[in-house]
């Protein structure tokens, strides 16, 4: 259950939806290209880590807000543009309450999060289906940045995940700072094949309490 669920306007970006209490910290949660926060598995997940005492502050970025007024889908903007918006709002979650604040976010939020920390550095990364390169591309790799990232980084990844299989991670030369918890037979939205004995809710409960984990490691470190 969340214990609490309320909206904050952050004033020249919009509303931020808080969710759950900041027990073990808080994470600024950007969605994904496609979908914005009102997916199934961007609400699962901010229910799951609100369970196990991690505050998420959940925003949309300024395309997604205009394909709800307009009705219509259209593209994100170039990622340098993202990069921006996501630090407009950072610093204006961090008006509302000061303090440590890891970024995050599921697929293309999780690539723009990981630029910004590589650029202005961050208290910790939490990536959700990281977009390692694009579906039947993996020479196109996004991991130019990676090396820049010094703080906390924790993949979530299914092992079928298009954007990047356990097998295709295995051969990356991921920086020190990182780790990847994989998720057994999940896709890019941790669905699992039927027969693989899995669902796709206990999969993002899995990853939530993995994201949790590693949040209240690096919070009981800095003490």
């Amino acid at each position: 259950m969340i214990e609490y669920k309320k909206i904050e306007n952050v004033e020249g970006s919009g509303p931020l939806e808080v969710n759950g209490e900041a027990r073990l910290g808080r994470l600024l949660l950007a969605h994904g290209a496609g979908a914005g926060q009102d997916s199934a598995f961007m609400r699962r997940l901010r229910q799951a880590l609100a369970k196990r005492g991690v505050q998420t502050l959940a925003f949309e970025f300024a395309y997604m807000q205009r394909m709800r007024e307009e009705g219509r889908r259209r593209p994100p903007p170039r990622v340098e543009r993202l990069v921006d918006e996501f630090a407009a709002w950072r610093d204006g979650a961090q008006r509302l309450a000061p303090g440590p604040l890891w970024l995050g976010g599921k697929s293309m939020g999780g690539r723009v999060a990981s630029l910004l920390a590589a650029r202005d550095g961050a208290d910790g990364l939490a990536l959700c289906g990281y977009p390692f390169h694009p579906p039947r591309k993996p020479e196109s790799l996004r991991l130019a940045h990676w090396p820049d990232l010094s703080c906390s980084t924790l993949v979530v990844q299914g092992t079928r995940d298009p954007f990047g299989t356990r097998e295709e991670v295995a051969g990356y030369a991921l920086p020190a700072c990182a780790e990847v918890h994989w998720l057994e037979d999940g896709d890019h939205d941790w669905k699992p094949r039927r027969a693989s004995g899995h669902d796709q809710s206990a999969l993002i409960e899995e990853g939530a309490a993995a994201i949790a984990m590693t949040m209240a490691r690096y919070d009981a470190a800095d003490r």
